[in-house]
């Protein structure tokens, strides 16, 4: 449930000044090609990598980055509300305790009530390392059901991430290199999907040129050979080899490396502890294994993407083992996670003060979470359940004729037929039973056995495994496969990916593990064709309902019936249309303010060895004073505290450190031009212990020495401000943007509604005849024939010649909709064609954005751009602008964001735009939702009245 959490504050930064992807998203949802689960995946990926710097979960929540609470409302003691008004973990422990489930529920009340009543005795940061496994790197799991595309999402996130690496190569949030882990005993179902990752097209979600470069940087490599040669152990890894192939490695970007998770993470981890206890051959084995392990931690910026990580369970503490090893090591990303199920056999444990013990069944550091049931009518097929007490032959025939009653001849967009799987438990039980009954049933309505029912089975002595089978299997989505019922012992329970699949028939139990009934049952619902309506039918005797039911209680906390009945909303297409030619509307011209900066050089050379040699380069680090006092308050003295020694480090390390830390701007062959004096620097600043190994003085302050000893290899800069008065020109819309269809969940952000939208065109086209029935024309003819005079249509929107440059407009906020469509439309009709109001806040639309600046002193910092809300403007007779009221409406809980720019505008903007143009031009008008309606629609009246004159 921490997701919640996550969640709510990525909202909340999505609609904020602070975001820097919005216009990124905006794209990805203009190309209509990633689903709605995969784009909000994407934008938690981005916030925690960019708001919360991709650091560990357990730092998040200790740090408060997700609190919101007020505790001013709160009934809490005085030691409470100490507590959690200053210590940011223990207000989030409590936020969690307080949320509610899905029927309102709140979630944990026991835990709120201990800690409100025992605050004090609870370690807030030590049980949120405990919640999240104690990792001291990025673990992040990303919850999608079956169907989501969750492969297509790893996709997704290597190329974003490569896409900000390229911009900022030195930020450690991003990953360069990717290492994609199958869990142990799936290779066979999971490594071939993950290969489709070389499929994913990057322009769904990044622009060209940008996206055909990033495809050109990456390298795949799949980690699939034996650690040996044939009768051979001494051999290097072969696996190990072809990283080694990159070398060197330090320089490596774009390495894309698939395996599976034991060839990796569990084969022999830490046996070489013991390694005298082996045999030689053994010995030589774990050298091996490790040997891929190594160099997979010398590989710079990893992220390591483990798909169906709730498999990952049993090696979870070798593969956490390992990568606290990697962190170590080398530059290391952390893991991301991928699973429909994240939840666990058995409840994990944390104890809160001393007695209290927290339980929780699902993985915690899950970040993002999609429902199945949300999934269902959205990106997968209506499920029809049913269930029977009758015998396998029964449920099988039931089964089969529902099947082939209801898609016989159901053929996809994509020309692949429909498809029904029956699960067997054993070979005997499919070749002696299911086949002959299913071959029957297939006859009697006029199929082919041979070519419509497929075999597919390991084979034993008796029945060897059917020929070409495998080749079948692999062929079912196709179009020329003709295969309608296959048989499967063994097979296809998880990572199958059979779209044109439209039955599942579970006829007994053990037909699958019991803990996958559920991923069984739901290998048909995959859908064929983008937002279309499909169905799914899946038959199950009674055991099997039963535990899909109780699985679906656990895991998805639905039950049998929701799971039958439920369907997610349809996705619903939105026309969009451009009416700027209809309406001329003009560029806006305006000035903005741009600011530079010049560097100066004011020394010719930077005097290297002169400034290293000198002694103000060794600054201590500050002191701690000791007190002593009596029981009275009475001062018995003072010292200063011991300083112990500080971490290990070697001098080709400290060097390093100091290349790192100047951003480029200094390469190692700079210092070694300086090694003799940097040398003694060194070891002046460190001591060696008792083992002779060199660690950091903790007297020396060891930041500032590297700061200074960067300084000593540049000549002293000094810089100069420029200001600018920039003439700009800026349209309002950017047609080639204005995707059309566009396929979204909700259409209430949109304005006018699509009935409406096709009105106004039809009024545009002068097509006012359209909006009248047959029978209401015919009329009309009739009393013109009469002689009656007939009056002209009425215009049912008006103000369609003034508003509405593009149809319909999308309005990010409930204020703005309101404001627009209760207020501004009613006044607009006040005065006809003298007034023009537009919407601007889309920015992914507009051109019209206005730089910011904050002065401090004499010095100005650009706070980012500004997109205003609404212009409400009047034109000269030309049809030239002359004067715009600037309109921001704003919501109360990001006003105090808003405020530099606020400043900016009302002083700054305005009256330089005025002063440049010689009359008053502008106007900007504030309105916050702390105002009435009738408050906001004064002040809005006043400012036509008094800036237009009319």
């Amino acid at each position: 449930m921490f997701y919640k959490l996550i969640k709510k504050k990525c909202d909340e930064w999505m609609t904020s000044s602070d975001c820097t992807i919005r216009e990124l998203i905006q794209y990805i949802y203009a190309q209509n090609k990633m689903r709605d689960a995969q784009i909000e995946a994407i934008k938690i990926y981005l916030f925690l990598k960019i708001a919360c710097g991709n650091r560990p979960l357990w730092k998040l929540f200790s740090e408060g980055c997700f609190n919101s609470l007020d505790f001013n409302t709160m009934e809490l003691t005085v030691e409470a509300r100490s507590i959690l008004t200053t210590n940011k973990a223990a207000a989030a422990l409590l936020e969690y305790a307080l949320l509610k489930d899905k029927n309102g529920n709140q979630l944990a009340p026991e835990l709120e009530k201990v800690i409100k009543s025992q605050s004090g005795r609870i370690n807030y940061e030590d049980t949120f390392k405990k919640i999240f496994y104690g990792v001291n790197y990025t673990d992040y799991l990303f919850s999608l059901p079956m169907g989501a595309g969750k492969t297509y999402l790893m996709a997704a996130f290597i190329y974003l991430d490569l896409y900000f690496a390229l911009n900022e190569p030195d930020n450690p949030a991003f990953a360069h290199n990717f290492m994609v882990l199958a869990p142990s005993g799936l290779k066979s179902s999971i490594i071939p999907s993950l290969r489709n990752i070389q499929e994913f097209d990057p322009t769904w979600i990044i622009p060209e040129p940008t996206a055909s470069n990033l495809k050109r940087m990456i390298k795949f490599e799949v980690l699939d050979e034996q650690k040996s040669a044939p009768k051979s152990n001494l051999v290097r890894n072969p696996n190990a080899q072809k990283i080694n192939n990159y070398q060197p490695l330090e320089d490596l970007m774009g390495l894309v490396a698939i395996t599976n998770a034991e060839k990796v993470i569990l084969d022999r981890v830490g046996e070489n502890e013991n390694e005298t206890l082996f045999s030689q051959e053994e010995t030589v084995r774990i050298r091996i294994a490790n040997e891929l392990r190594d160099i997979i931690g010398c590989i710079p910026h990893l992220a390591v993407f483990i798909d169906e990580v709730h498999h990952a369970a049993d090696g979870e503490i070798k593969l956490r083992q390992v990568v606290e090893e990697w962190t170590e090591k080398h530059s290391f990303c952390g893991v991301l996670g991928f699973s429909g199920t994240p939840y666990l056999e058995k409840a994990e444990s944390v104890t809160l003060a001393d007695s209290f013990v927290i339980k929780n069944t699902d993985l915690s550091n899950v970040v993002y979470y999609y429902p199945l049931i949300k999934g269902v009518g959205n990106f997968l097929k209506v499920p029809e359940v049913k269930y029977a007490d009758n015998d396998m032959e029964t449920i099988v025939k039931n089964g089969v004729k529902e099947f082939l009653d209801n898609y016989l001849h159901t053929v996809y967009a994509n020309d692949a037929c429909a498809k029904l799987a029956i699960y067997c438990g054993k070979i005997e039980t499919l070749e002696e039973l299911i086949y002959p009954l299913v071959t029957r049933m297939a006859s009697d309505y006029g199929l082919n056995p041979t070519e419509a029912i497929l075999k597919y089975h390991g084979g034993n002595k008796v029945y060897p495994q059917p020929e070409g089978a495998e080749t079948e299997f692999a062929s079912l989505d196709t179009d020329f496969s003709k295969i309608r019922i296959v048989l499967l012992v063994q097979i296809g329970k998880e990572g199958w990916d059979c779209k044109s699949l439209t039955g599942v028939i579970l006829p007994q139990k053990g037909v699958c593990p019991t803990n996958m009934v559920l991923q069984t049952s739901c290998r048909c619902l995959r859908q064929v064709i983008k937002n279309t309506d499909e169905t799914a039918l899946i038959w199950l005797n009674k055991f099997n309902a039963d535990t899909l039911n109780k699985q679906l209680k656990q895991q998805q906390n639905i039950s049998l019936q929701e799971f039958n009945k439920g369907k997610h909303q349809k996705t619903i297409q939105i026309e969009r249309f451009s009416r700027m030619d209809r309406l001329k509307v003009p560029p806006i011209d305006f000035y903005q303010l741009k600011v530079s900066y010049q560097t100066l050089i004011t020394e010719e050379h930077p005097n290297t060895s002169q400034k290293l040699a000198d002694e103000s380069i060794f600054t201590g680090a500050d002191v701690t004073l000791i007190h002593k006092q009596d029981l009275a308050g009475k001062n018995l003295g003072h010292y200063l505290a011991e300083t112990e020694m500080g971490e290990y480090i070697s001098f080709r390390q400290w060097l390093y450190q100091i290349v790192k830390e100047s951003f480029r701007t200094l390469v190692l062959e700079n210092l070694k031009e300086h090694e003799v004096i940097l040398k003694k620097i060194f070891e002046r600043i460190t001591l060696k212990d008792e083992m002779g190994n060199t660690r950091y003085d903790n007297r020396y302050d060891h930041d500032s020495i590297r700061s200074l000893i960067r300084r000593a290899f540049v000549p002293k800069r000094d810089f100069s401000v420029k200001e600018e008065i920039v003439p700009c020109e800026a349209s309002l819309l950017q047609i080639e943007r204005l995707v059309s269809p566009v396929f979204v969940q909700d259409d209430k952000p949109f304005f006018p509604s699509q009935e409406d939208v096709k009105t106004i065109v039809d009024w545009d086209a002068n097509a006012q005849n359209k909006v009248l029935s047959p029978e209401e024309l015919a009329l009309i003819e009739k009393m013109k024939k009469m002689g009656y005079p007939m009056p002209e249509p009425t215009d049912p929107y008006p103000e369609r010649g003034q508003t509405y440059h593009y149809l319909p407009y999308r309005f990010d906020s409930g204020l703005e909709r309101e404001f627009f469509k209760d207020s501004v439309l009613p006044i607009l009709k006040s005065y006809q064609s003298q007034l023009e109001i537009y919407f601007n806040g889309d920015d992914t639309l507009t051109d019209f954005k206005i730089d910011c600046y904050k002065q401090t002193g004499r010095e100005w910092r650009y706070i980012g751009k500004y997109v205003p809300d609404f212009l409400l403007l009047k034109r000269n007779e030309d049809g030239s602008i002359h004067r715009i009221i600037i309109i921001e409406t704003k919501g109360e809980g990001f006003a105090a964001k808003f405020a530099d720019r606020r400043q900016f505008m009302e002083t700054e903007f305005i009256h330089k735009n005025n002063d440049c143009f010689g009359y008053e031009r502008f106007r900007f008008l504030y309105l916050e939702d702390t105002l009435t309606k009738e408050e906001r629609e004064k002040k809005t009246i006043k400012a036509i009245k008094d800036f237009f004159n009319i």
